[in-house]
């Protein structure tokens, strides 16, 4: 299972990431960061995440801490 780990204090919500996503599995959260702005969240009920890291490698404050490939 392939997935990612965020760290929602990094997050300055320029959701470069949802728009990377190839399979859309960030979003938008209803939790708000200390900019004021909603950060994002990784949602993966169906196991879709490739584990691609374009997402991590998009994110200009490094808040996509790690990303994890099933091989």
């Amino acid at each position: 299972m392939s997935y990612i780990e965020l760290d929602k204090n990094k997050c300055k919500s320029c959701y470069l990431c949802i728009d990377t996503c190839p399979k859309k599995l960030i979003t938008k959260s209803s939790e708000i960061g200390s900019n004021g702005n909603y950060v994002v969240q990784f949602k993966d009920e169906k196991k879709e995440c490739l584990g691609c890291a374009m997402c991590a490698m998009i994110c200009p404050d490094i808040a996509i801490t790690s990303v994890y490939k099933d091989e």
